[in-house]
């Protein structure tokens, strides 16, 4: 077998593909087209112009005038070349500033110089081996709150059994206790079932269906209606007139009116009213209540995952309203919260894009992270 030829010394110095190799081709026309220009003036003012009719000054400043143009025209031409080199440079910097945090796909290495191959190629490693190490921690945890669920249900059961029958006080005491801290941990599995389904990985777009909106939220949204009067809440639905169509998935997007609503009901202290709206120019799903409301720093990190804020009842996991962002976010969608002074009480707005051709989109096309307190 042949050993591949040897590059000539001319590729060594500027290798195909190189920025070198580049400016080299744009800028070698120019400079000597350049030089070219500079020996016909050299030639006219010394050849064809007698100096007798030429002062030592006149001649210095035209000299001085014409190096100055030339000089001009090749810092034109020099920053043109640079400039057109870079146009990839430029190009991979436009991608990276509209990706989203969770995209971590390779970055296209197509049509880049030599000289940047190389970082590219280690930053694409970097890459994968960092959403391999993102996508075993989710399934690890999707996995466990999958696998944790079946012992959990079977404890319920039994505490369900030892209620059922005569208990001492203090031993039924302790064994509500027991079922209500079962009970938080089942919710909590289940919640972290939904970030795992809700996550770009699994492709939440592939079960996307074309639902009316309005329809869909009257009709979920009653599914409310015992809940929010054993609590002494009222429940409004104010829709549109005509159908808002959206794709969605419905059962993602059941657990997010789920998490709206049952934030609404815990922490909505003292409310006597929800309303759920529905919006159609853009469409949009809008849960407001008359309670205490938040302060504006509370209201910018609610999103956050397990976050909870001082003085927030027990019960909660601090996951509801970050489920509401991730699956906005798998849905191509924003939120906005509003909370007082500027609204009397709380109202989070989740907006959606209207319908797409075909469902199979990736969730991280549009979608804009905008939460406003």
């Amino acid at each position: 077998m042949k050993s591949p030829p040897k590059p000539s010394r001319l590729q060594r110095l500027v290798p195909p593909g190189s920025l070198a190799r580049h400016l080299v081709i744009r800028l070698m026309p120019a400079v000597l087209v350049l030089i070219l220009m500079d020996v016909v003036v050299t030639w006219y003012f010394t050849g064809t112009i007698s100096l007798e009719e030429w002062l030592e000054r006149d001649l210095f400043w035209a000299m001085l005038l014409s190096q100055l143009a030339l000089l001009l025209i090749f810092v034109w031409v020099l920053i043109s070349g640079i400039r057109s080199g870079l146009d990839s440079v430029n190009r991979l910097s436009l991608e990276l500033s509209q990706r989203s945090i969770d995209d971590l796909q390779p970055l296209d290495t197509a049509d880049l110089s030599s000289e940047i191959v190389p970082l590219i190629t280690h930053i694409n490693d970097l890459l994968s081996r960092l959403d391999d190490a993102v996508q075993a921690q989710r399934r690890f945890v999707g996995h466990a709150a999958h696998q944790l669920r079946t012992p959990l249900t079977g404890l319920r059961l039994e505490c369900e059994l030892m209620l059922a029958g005569d208990l001492p006080q203090d031993v039924r005491e302790r064994a509500e206790r027991i079922k209500s801290v079962n009970d938080r941990m089942i919710r909590l599995g289940q919640q972290l079932l939904v970030l795992a389904r809700a996550d770009s990985s699994t492709r939440p777009q592939d079960s996307f269906v074309r639902s009316d909106l309005n329809e869909w939220v009257r009709s979920t949204a009653a599914e409310w209606v015992p809940r929010t009067r054993r609590a002494g809440v009222a429940l409004e639905f104010t829709g549109t007139d005509r159908p808002v169509w959206v794709d969605i998935d419905p059962l993602l997007m059941e657990e997010l009116l789920a998490n709206l609503m049952d934030n609404a009901l815990r922490y909505g202290d003292g409310a006597g009213m929800i309303r759920v709206q529905v919006g159609a120019n853009p469409p949009s799903l809008t849960v407001e209540d008359d309670g205490p409301g938040m302060a504006p720093e509370e209201a910018e990190r609610v999103f956050e995952a397990f976050y909870r804020a001082p003085g927030s009842l027990a019960g909660g996991s601090g996951l509801g309203l970050a489920i509401v962002r991730e699956i906005a976010r798998a849905h191509g969608g924003w939120w906005n919260l509003q909370s007082r002074p500027a609204f009397p009480g709380t109202r989070v707005t989740v907006v959606l894009p209207g319908p797409r051709k075909g469902a199979r989109l990736n969730r991280l096309e549009g979608w804009k992270n905008r939460p406003t307190a």
